[in-house]
């Protein structure tokens, strides 16, 4: 039988070994996230999605909220049983408190939070409306705090789990007007820190910071422009990668932390970018 702190649970796959005689070990391997619970807010699409689907991959159940009601249900066809899926506008409290509580009467309580909601919003400190910071705001930040005042308390009676928020690279460097999205996404870092101090260690918290990923959001992004292609590779052009990340990629790094592999995360930004703003712009130094 296999100790608290066996090699093969740390590594998020339990494992029984059985020999008799000179017969091979048989080994059977655990889905790291069997049966655990794990609400996912904006995950019908984008990032949201690659994460709903990884953790279903690794034997998960999914409690997915999100306002784009067509989108959710496709994902939750998709996903069968594993997968339930709530419409729900993640500004309103609650909303998100009748959505977890329907999740957790029909899954049971909530092993870890995934805050993937979001939108962006471009603009600068003189011509920023005041409808559409609140908008930005109550999205991409107050939406994480309102899911992880419902979250939390399951967490701790479980004995432990994760609250991820997804932030951005915006968080830690800056683009000219992007004042509403750069503001929430630095606000989901302070969010994050005062979830680890607060509640851990049986609860952590992490924020991802993505650099570009190809997802709907910025497929709309790129519509603005007169020449969305040329845009693309300008994008492509100022990471280290030459390329944008795939939200598949993103949902892997969060699987991870949320997993026992991560349990020594909490209370940090992690980028996942690509090499994006490392290095120095201006005249070159070759």
């Amino acid at each position: 039988m296999l100790s608290k702190r066996s090699p093969c649970q740390v590594a998020g796959h339990l494992r029984k070994r059985r020999t008799r005689g000179g017969a091979p070990v048989i080994v059977i391997p655990v889905k790291r996230f069997q049966d655990q619970v794990v609400v996912v807010t904006g995950g019908a699409k984008g990032m949201g999605a690659a994460v709903s689907r990884q953790f279903v991959e690794e034997g998960g159940r999914i409690v997915c909220l999100d306002i784009d009601a067509e989108a959710g249900e496709a994902l939750a066809a998709s996903l069968g049983a594993s997968c339930l899926f709530y419409a729900v506008d993640v500004r309103k409290g609650e909303a998100i408190r009748e959505a977890i509580q329907a999740g957790r009467g029909k899954f049971g309580p909530v092993n870890h939070l995934v805050n993937s909601a979001g939108v962006q919003g471009y603009s600068n400190a003189l011509d920023t409306t005041e409808a559409e910071w609140d908008r930005v705001m109550e999205i991409n930040l107050k939406s994480a705090w309102l899911a992880a005042r419902e979250t939390i308390p399951d967490i701790q009676s479980a004995g432990g789990g994760c609250v991820v928020n997804i932030a951005s690279v915006n968080a830690l460097h800056c683009q000219r007007n992007t004042l509403p999205y750069a503001t929430s996404k630095a606000a989901l870092l302070g969010l994050t820190r005062s979830i680890a101090l607060d509640y851990g260690p049986t609860v952590r918290s992490v924020a991802i910071c993505p650099g570009t990923v190809n997802t709907p959001m910025l497929e709309e992004a790129l519509a603005t422009f007169s020449e969305p292609e040329k845009m693309m590779q300008e994008i492509r052009d100022i990471s280290i990668a030459k390329r944008v990340a795939e939200p598949e990629e993103i949902a892997k790094l969060i699987a991870f932390v949320c997993s026992a592999d991560g349990s020594f995360m909490t209370g940090q930004a992690v980028r996942i970018d690509g090499g994006l703003g490392i290095e120095i712009g201006g005249v070159g130094n070759s």
